[in-house]
């Protein structure tokens, strides 16, 4: 354990000093499987370098942010870097928000900000909703539905049901943290507005159906239980009045006269203006793309099919979050997801089904043992970026099979009109888990549909063959993730 930290530690300190050091670091948080960094001068990293690093897939400059493509073990990488660097956890230094401030407004930069910050919000929910998916699904394959080894009314059929929802119920309470971080606010105030929304007392009133107002102004009954957007808008807005109250309140009495000032104001803010608008643009999401997916035929088959072909491009590009953020959002309200989930979890099979025809058709030992150890990163790690920059990106010809592969399974699935019951964040076997708790048949043709991708980019890959010449500086940048 101590040489595994060791080399952490060792990968940590060199990228700290490739990308600048602390004093160049705005913010960095991190993801399944990337380290994303908000730089103050992109210019001083330098691509090959970083590739060079020992334990580095990749890098990719997106979204305003530069990201280093880790693996699975990016947590403890970015844990080092933390003490390493003398960082704190996805928070900006104030040098940082100065440059924020300075940077010109444009549709672009403004859209980035709104993805990042959709991002830094959503993604660190992640864990949470893999345990509560978990349990939901536990009590899906053990319940009525399928197996059928206990009942409704065991305890332990309740505690998977308890449990799982809990994940999904208190999100406004989580979300109000996590959007704390990102907007450089109270984090106890913040969380107290999601508990709001969710208290009990205020879900009476609005099953009652009868009016209620606050402070004079009439407050839209919504239930605002498992919603993202809402307290993401109010916790975005807060950072303004808590800072406004801050700046104007003398310090003798601002423990007491800020945070209740702070709720006062945000109370019919929220619940009048930011928690319905919020509620009603995640609706309108929401309903959209369960729609596309339950429109049926030759559309929604091409269309699921296309998501399985291109998503592995999304990964490449890091955009695969705004993607993952609105399904995270749908299984939030609606409890299932019919459209993109089915792609995507096709286009993860797929990745693994091209490493193993890479892996048949390689003659070169090294590239070969490589080849099999990206498939088992893939198919059993859930980490796709090996196998993506190793082989698609190196080969060429292996991302046109993993792309046929994509679409053929994808395209089942649409054909199929399969449904994800369950959210499942992971690009390995496991993903497949995503359709337990409907009918039998669903997890059957999800399973099917799965199959097909992995088979049909496994023959793709190896039929269409590997390119004989690559490229040396390749060959050193290529470096396996250490599982």
């Amino acid at each position: 354990m101590k040489n595994k930290n060791q080399y952490y530690e060792q990968v940590a300190k060199d990228l700290l000093s490739a990308v600048g050091g602390s004093a160049n670091i705005s913010s960095v948080t991190h993801c399944m499987t990337r380290l994303r960094f908000s730089l103050k001068d992109e210019s001083i990293p330098n691509d090959n370098d970083i590739q060079s690093i020992p334990g580095v897939v990749g890098v990719n400059r997106t979204g305003g942010q530069y990201q280093i493509i880790i693996g699975q073990t990016v947590n403890k990488v970015y844990d080092f870097l933390l003490k390493t660097g003398d960082l704190t956890q996805s928070s900006s230094s104030e040098d940082g928000l100065d440059e924020n401030l300075k940077e010109k407004l444009t549709f672009k930069s403004i859209a980035n900000n709104i993805l990042n910050k959709l991002a830094g919000c959503l993604t660190p929910l992640i864990p949470m909703m893999v345990a509560a998916s978990v349990f939901k699904m536990l009590g899906a394959i053990l319940g009525p539905n399928m197996l059928n080894l206990i009942g409704t009314k065991t305890t332990l059929y309740q505690l998977f049901t308890f449990v799982g929802d809990a994940g999904f119920y208190f999100l406004p309470i989580v979300i109000g943290y996590t959007a704390s971080k990102q907007f450089n606010t109270s984090r106890i105030i913040a969380m107290f507005l999601g508990a709001i929304v969710i208290d009990p007392n205020l879900i009476q009133i609005v099953k009652a159906g009868k009016p209620f107002d606050i402070f004079g102004i009439t407050m839209p009954l919504i239930n605002y239980s498992s919603t993202v957007i809402p307290v993401i808008l109010a916790v975005w807005v807060m950072s303004y009045i808590e800072q406004f109250f801050k700046q104007h309140t003398a310090e003798s009495i601002s423990m007491i006269m800020v945070p209740t000032l702070t709720i006062a104001v945000m109370l019919p803010i929220m619940l009048c203006i930011l928690g319905p608008a919020g509620n009603v643009v995640g609706n309108y999401i929401c309903a959209g793309i369960l729609a596309f997916g339950k429109l049926g035929g030759l559309p929604t088959i091409i269309a699921v099919g296309v998501i399985g072909a291109f998503w592995e491009i999304l990964v490449m590009t890091g955009m695969h979050l705004l993607m993952l953020t609105t399904m995270m959002m749908i299984f939030a309200q609606s409890g299932h997801e019919n459209f993109v989930t089915l792609g995507a979890v096709a286009a993860s099979m797929s990745v693994a089904g091209m490493c193993l025809g890479a892996a048949l058709r390689i003659k070169d030992k090294d590239q070969k043992a490589l080849a099999w150890s990206y498939l088992i990163a893939s198919f059993v790690g859930g980490v796709t970026e090996p196998g993506l920059y190793g082989l698609a990106i190196r080969y060429k010809r292996p991302f046109i099979g993993m792309m046929v592969g994509g679409f053929c399974g994808g395209s089942y699935a649409g054909m199929t009109a399969i449904t994800a019951y369950v959210m499942v964040p992971v690009a390995n076997f496991l993903s497949l888990t995503t359709y337990v708790g409907g009918q039998t048949n669903n997890l059957v043709n999800g399973v099917i549909s799965g199959t097909i991708a992995f088979v049909v980019a496994a023959i793709a890959t190896y039929s269409i063959g590997i390119e004989s010449k690559t490229n040396k500086q390749s060959n050193e940048q290529i470096k396996l993730v250490e599982a």
